[in-house]
């Protein structure tokens, strides 16, 4: 079993953000340790657990988790711990800003249970993080890192933005540079997305901003995946490559299809073809547990095609792929012709040239286009 826990609140809205999110100048910490406890009481008892008693990953996403009250963080894991139990070697990770690590906060997380921290740097250019309202500096990165290392936290994972907009210049072999020279021991590479209602969705209306374009786009992922290759790294996921034995525990339950809960405004739970799904906003999350209520939003039942559609897209994710005969003969010899795919045995799985086309490949299989 696995466990997710959303952390909605921040100190502003980054630009290209529209998770949900509650911008709090203070942070109801222990308000939201008693909220998402209540709601653990009513997961607990799933009868999921039956089959896994202990949990093997847990992680503190976000909104900023690591604004929360360590103290919080602390009694939250507690009661996994004296409840169900955890993993011997459990990965227990925390999203954080580098501007919210100082010695203080990163020895409590540690002394908590933290094990790995997913630091959120995106850009080390300050130019670009004032454009995408990020709160901290491109040397409180490099800052963040050494606290964190400092007081013990083993694993380390950094988060980058490419294909941003050519008018801001940003040199991303500078920044895939400057991050890999912190010695981190994971990457997350994620393409910046236009979603409705974000103030870049705003300024691009408005003209005032012009996405790069396709071609600079893949460029740019694919540098970052021959400059990981070149250097021993595993490029392991679409957007995630970790020095070897370093690949993200909980991210990758999901790509199995692991049974996951999450808990908190927004989360999402997946147990075989059962999913359920949180009310998002915080405020509505909290009243509701306060009354006695449940926070659930909403609920579905996969049917068998919408499970192979799911089991098809996540292998495609993942470097290992797929079995061969997932799918279909002539669709898997065009995409290895086309130079999007490899076969490894019994295997198929996407180069990254394929992964840049993964939503068109697999809506193009008769899975995706469901007829089968």
């Amino acid at each position: 079993m696995h466990l997710y826990f959303h952390i909605p609140f921040c100190a502003r809205r980054c630009s290209y953000c529209d998770f949900a999110i509650a911008v709090r100048r203070t942070v109801p910490s222990e308000a939201y340790a008693d909220a998402v406890l209540v709601e653990w009481e009513s997961v607990r008892a799933h009868s999921a657990w039956a089959e896994a008693p202990g949990v093997q990953t847990i992680y503190f996403g976000g909104g900023t988790p690591s604004r929360l009250d360590p103290g919080a963080v602390a009694r939250i894991l507690a009661r996994v711990r004296a409840d169900r139990g955890l993993d011997a070697g459990a990965e227990v990770t925390l999203e954080a800003n580098p501007d919210d690590v100082t010695r203080e906060r990163a020895a409590a997380w540690r002394q908590a249970g933290i094990t790995r921290v997913s630091l959120g740097a995106q850009s080390f250019d300050s130019a670009v993080l004032r454009w995408m309202h990020r709160t901290h500096t491109a040397g409180q990165v490099a800052d963040a890192v050494g606290v964190l290392r400092g007081q013990g936290i083993g694993e380390l994972s950094l988060d980058l933005i490419f294909g941003l907009p050519a008018s801001l210049t940003r040199d991303w072999a500078r920044d895939l540079d400057a991050a890999l020279a912190l010695a981190p021991d994971h990457l997350s590479l994620y393409g910046l997305t236009i979603e409705g209602g974000t103030p870049l969705a705003h300024w691009t209306a408005r003209g005032q901003v012009r996405p790069t374009d396709d071609e600079s786009y893949a460029a740019e992922y694919l540098a970052a995946h021959s400059t990981l290759v070149a250097r021993g790294w595993d490029h392991y996921e679409v957007s995630s490559a970790g020095r070897p034995g370093h690949r993200a525990r909980h991210n990758s339950a999901y790509w199995r299809r692991a049974p996951y809960v999450g808990l908190g405004p927004s989360a999402h739970s997946g147990i075989g073809a059962e999913r359920w799904w949180n009310v998002r906003e915080w405020a509505a999350y909290a009243a509701a547990l306060g009354r006695g209520e449940s926070a659930v939003a909403g609920r579905e039942s996969l049917d068998p095609a919408a499970v192979r559609l799911e089991e098809l897209y996540l292998g495609l994710r993942t470097r290992e792929g797929i079995s061969t005969n997932r799918i279909a003969a002539d669709d898997a010899a065009a995409w290895v012709e086309a130079g999007w795919a490899v076969r490894e045995g019994d295997r198929l799985r996407l180069t990254a040239e394929g992964w840049l086309r993964l939503d068109a490949l697999v809506a193009a299989t008769p899975t995706g286009r469901g007829t089968v």
